[in-house]
């Protein structure tokens, strides 16, 4: 059997998949939400699902390059910009959430928590990054902005650092959980260390 077609084969399984698992897990939180099955309190609770959710799929988005490379699969490459996507579409429905429930879409209070609360400042920062990465992920855009878009793109390093330490901020006691994602952003941005340094040469 053509090793290509295997390979093609291997990447829509796991196109599916992401589709499969990232759909299900949002489904499934607002419909428990709907019913009333969040716990005690279904905002906090939502609000940590999609913000966690968000992080997860950016720290596994990192992972796939230091993947392609370790096992020589470059196929894999190519799940990279869906991972990317439903991340932002987490932290999309993370900052409605946000919206809808915290503050009740008064939009001059949502402002006013940007600029006040240093947590919800780096965490927007973070989104305001994620959301131009997914409007120039289409190939038309990234045809015209040609070297400019590599570059906007490296600002997924600073997304995962901003995010990380939202999730750090936000947190009232235990540091535990957002130290191990801090942790995890680092250790990946760790991998990329010889990209860094011919950045800085």
């Amino acid at each position: 059997m053509n090793l290509s077609f295997v390979d093609r084969h291997q990447v829509l399984l796991i196109k599916l998949l992401i589709h499969s698992v990232s759909s299900y897990f949002i489904a499934s939180t607002f419909y428990f939400a709907i019913v009333d099955q969040l716990g005690g309190d279904p905002v906090e609770a939502l609000l940590h699902f999609t913000g966690i959710g968000a992080l997860n799929l950016l720290l596994v988005t990192l992972l796939v390059s230091p993947v392609a490379r370790t096992f020589r699969w470059p196929k894999i490459m190519q799940v990279r910009r869906l991972l990317g996507l439903y991340g932002f579409f987490y932290a999309l429905v993370h900052v409605f959430s946000f919206l809808a429930f915290e503050v009740q879409f008064d939009w001059m209070f949502f402002v006013e928590e940007i600029f006040k609360r240093p947590y919800i400042t780096v965490g927007m920062a973070a989104f305001v990054i994620l959301l131009a990465l997914a409007i120039t992920s289409v190939n038309s855009i990234k045809r015209q902005m040609g070297k400019k878009w590599q570059t906007l793109h490296n600002y997924t390093y600073l997304a995962i650092l901003l995010a990380g330490i939202h999730f750090y901020w936000s947190v009232k006691s235990d540091i535990v959980e957002p130290l191990l994602y801090l942790t995890a952003s680092v250790f990946l941005l760790w991998l990329r260390k010889e990209k860094f340094k011919r950045w800085f040469a």
